[in-house]
C-alpha cells in the first residue's frame, strides 16, 4: 500500500478554522460499514445510536501549553519549541525551529527567565532531549509563558483556549487535542449515562506519533513515535464486561482506539496497563474489541486516515470522504465528526 493510496480532494474552504457552538452541534456523518449506508445527523443525534450496556471509551488526556518561545545564553537568537513527551527527571523530547540552533550543550533562557533548559542530545529523526531547570512548579510556568499548539492549518485566533480541550480533559500532557472528543459536551455525556451506557477513560498523550506526516511512499516502512498510555483497572473491567455481555465498546478517536487496541495486542486481552505504544494501524490490520468509532474527517495521507480505513474498508471510507466533500462538511480538528458503526 502507497501513501498516495490514502490521498483525496479537499477543497482548503472546508478547513474548519473556528468550532461551532454548542460543541454537539457539528454535523455527524454515520457510516454503517456492513452495508456502506450513510446517514447525515448532528452529533447531538449520537444517542440514538447507542445502546444499554454498550461502553464508550474516551481519551481524558489535556494539551499543555506546548509552544515556548527561548533564546540562546547570551545571544539573541530566538527558537521555538514544542514539547513532545516528559521523559521524566525534568528532560523532555522537543521539537525546535530552527533546529540548527539547538545543538548538544547549547543553554536556553525562556521568556521571562523563569525558566532554562539545556540541550542534551539530538535524537535520530532530529528531535531533542532538554533539561529543563526552573523553581517551582512547571507547569505553572507552562500556563505563564507556553501558548497551546493549536495546529498549522488552522489561522484563526484561538479566543477561548478550553475549545482545544475536551470538557473532560483531566490528565495533563498532550501536545495535540484528541479531537474527535471536542464534540462532547457535559449535558451530552448525562444524556449517553441515562441510557445505560457505561463512560469510562483511558489516556494517551497525543504527541508526534499521532500527527506526524508519512514521509515514505511505502506506508508499512513509517515509524511510528511512541506515546505514553494509561488504561486503569476500573476502565478495562467496564471494556470486558460490555464485551462478555455482547454489547459494543464504542471508542472515542483514534487515541482511545489505538490505546485499548495496544494493550489488547500485548496482552492478549484488555487489562490495566501504563507505557508506551508506537502501534500503527492500517489496513489488514485486526481489531480485537473495537465494535464502532468516533472520529473526525481527517489528514489525507495521515496514519489517522489510515486507521480509519483499516477499520470500516478504504473504499468506503474514500467514498463517505467524498460525499463529505460533496455535503461540504467541515474538516479536521475544529471540523465535524464521523460515527462508524
Amino acid at each position: 500500500m502507497k501513501t498516495s493510496d490514502f490521498d483525496y480532494f479537499l477543497p482548503k474552504q472546508l478547513i474548519a478554522q473556528v468550532p461551532v457552538e454548542p460543541r454537539d452541534s457539528s454535523r455527524l456523518l454515520v457510516l454503517h460499514k456492513d452495508s456502506g449506508e450513510i446517514e447525515h445527523r448532528h452529533f447531538y443525534d449520537i444517542t440514538d445510536y447507542l445502546d444499554f450496556g454498550d461502553c464508550l471509551v474516551l481519551n481524558d488526556t489535556r494539551v499543555i501549553p506546548a509552544r515556548v518561545f527561548g533564546n540562546i545564553e547570551g545571544k539573541q537568537s530566538k527558537i521555538e519549541f514544542l514539547l513532545l513527551k516528559d521523559m521524566g527527571g525534568d528532560v523532555w523530547e522537543i521539537l525546535t525551529r530552527p533546529g540548527r540552533k539547538a545543538r548538544t550543550g547549547t543553554n536556553i533562557v525562556f521568556k521571562q527567565e523563569v525558566l532554562y533548559g539545556e540541550i542534551l542530545d539530538v535524537l535520530p529523526g532530529g528531535n531533542r532531549l532538554i533539561k529543563f531547570s526552573f523553581e517551582g512548579s512547571f507547569y505553572n510556568i507552562l500556563d505563564e509563558i507556553g501558548a497551546v499548539p493549536v495546529p498549522h492549518y488552522i489561522k484563526s485566533e484561538l479566543k477561548d483556549k478550553e475549545r482545544y480541550q475536551t470538557v473532560y480533559a483531566k490528565e495533563r500532557g498532550s501536545a495535540a487535542a484528541p479531537t474527535a472528543g471536542l464534540h462532547f459536551t457535559n449535558e451530552l455525556i448525562s444524556r449517553i449515562k441515562l441510557k445505560g451506557v457505561k463512560v469510562v477513560y483511558v489516556t494517551l498523550h497525543v504527541g508526534l506519533g499521532t500527527f506526524r506526516p508519512v514521509q515514505v511512499d511505502d506506508i508499512e516502512k513509517h515509524m511510528m513515535h511512541s506515546e505514553w498510555y494509561t488504561v486503569t483497572p476500573e476502565s478495562a473491567k467496564a471494556i470486558n464486561a460490555a464485551r462478555a455481555s455482547g454489547k459494543r465498546v464504542v471508542c472515542v478517536g483514534t487515541t482511545s482506539c489505538r490505546t485499548i487496541e495496544s494493550v489488547y495486542k500485548k496482552y492478549g486481552k484488555v487489562t490495566g496497563d501504563s507505557g508506551e505504544t508506537d502501534i500503527f494501524i492500517y489496513p489488514g490490520f485486526e481489531f480485537k474489541v473495537t465494535d464502532a468509532l468516533v472520529t473526525n474527517f481527517h489528514l489525507p495521507k495521515s496514519t489517522l486516515m489510515m486507521l480509519v480505513c483499516a477499520f470500516s474498508g478504504k473504499d468506503r471510507v474514500m467514498n463517505a470522504y467524498k460525499i463529505a466533500v460533496n455535503n461540504c462538511y467541515r474538516f479536521f480538528s475544529f471540523g465535524d465528526a464521523m460515527l462508524i458503526l
